[in-house]
């Protein structure tokens, strides 16, 4: 079978790079299409992924820039996919590949793990013909976008479990960082996404916490070239701002501490053992909301609560098997 995968943003690079010996041990052809935003690019490079960016980068904050850009990638996946005459298309969250798929009569099944995305789901969940979202997700806050059984499809733990269930940390990842000090790992919010409309004062005050401990070395791992800037303008002399994308995830299995403005970082950080914060502002999701009554992950209303302190290395780690994501995405 030839499978299309489409990769849009960062975190897409990790789920699907378990996925990919899985389908090639099985004896499918996989092509990857990318679009240039965020990390995406670097990380595909940096896993080796084999791939071809197909349409014009994202949008940027702008709803008008954002449906131009949709329009363009549209037409040019379009032809991608025709050319490539596809038995199946994949994506987490990809909008564009399922109504491509939608209407070049391929089946396409989308995974994803936050059910407040309105407007990826009007287009995406509808057009897909197969859904995958955790058990944690109600089914009730998917089905007024189409997502019903037998279409929705649901599966036990956070998709990070299984993604990270091979993974074991880099030591090279420590290079260059102090190890007699605290390790903290931030991950700026996402502020050219729509469900992430708001303002994160938390955020700066978690840099600032941060940023002038001189028991902290902190690794900030910034979305765009904008935030880069801004918070190198801070000169907190305890934040490390890298240049390019990193091993994001040996960072966070080995720090002391992860805090978040976005999702998928906090949720590995979950899956790995080690404490995670989250300063999300935007309306928390069903998965966020288990993994706090459970107590794996705090949400963060004052910085001067975090806890800055060496980890406990008796952490302990979930891991389930990515072939069970597979199986339910090729069911598509």
């Amino acid at each position: 079978m030839r499978v299309w995968i489409d990769i849009t943003n960062s975190p897409h690079v990790a789920f699907f790079r378990p996925l990919l010996p899985l389908l090639a041990a099985d004896g499918h052809e996989v092509e990857v299409s990318a679009r240039a935003y965020a990390q995406t690019l670097e990380l595909l490079e940096l896993q080796g992924i084999a791939h071809r960016v197909v349409g014009p980068p994202h949008g940027g904050a702008g709803t008008l820039g954002k449906a131009r850009a949709m329009a363009g990638r549209l037409r040019a996946l379009r032809r991608f996919a025709k050319a490539g005459r596809f038995d199946l298309v994949l994506a987490h969250g990809s909008h564009e590949a399922m109504l491509v798929a939608r209407s070049l009569g391929i089946p396409g099944a989308t995974a994803h793990d936050y059910e407040f995305a309105t407007v990826q789901h009007q287009l995406g969940l509808r057009a897909a013909t197969r859904v995958v979202f955790p058990e944690a997700v109600p089914p009730d806050r998917l089905a007024r976008f189409g997502a019903k059984p037998p279409k929705l499809r649901r599966y036990p733990g956070i998709e990070e479990e299984y993604y990270l269930a091979d993974f074991e940390p880099d030591p090279a990842a420590l290079d260059g960082i102090d190890t007699d000090k605290v390790l903290a790992v931030v991950r700026t919010p996402p502020d050219v996404s729509l469900y992430h409309r708001h303002a994160n004062p938390l955020l700066g005050g978690v840099l600032e916490r941060l940023g002038r401990d001189e028991s902290v070395h902190a690794v900030v791992l910034p979305r765009t070239a904008e935030q880069r800037a801004a918070i190198r303008s801070l000169a907190l002399p305890s934040l490390h701002v890298p240049e390019h994308a990193v091993d994001a995830q040996s960072l966070v299995a080995v720090a002391d501490l992860t805090v978040s403005a976005g999702g998928t970082m906090v949720r590995e950080a979950a899956a790995l053992g080690t404490p995670a914060y989250s300063v999300f502002t935007g309306r928390l999701g069903a998965v966020d909301e288990a993994l706090i009554r459970a107590g794996r992950l705090v949400s963060l209303t004052d910085p001067a609560d975090l806890a800055v302190r060496k980890r406990d290395e008796a952490a302990t780690r979930t891991r389930r098997d990515p072939r069970v994501l597979l199986e339910l995405l090729l069911s598509a």
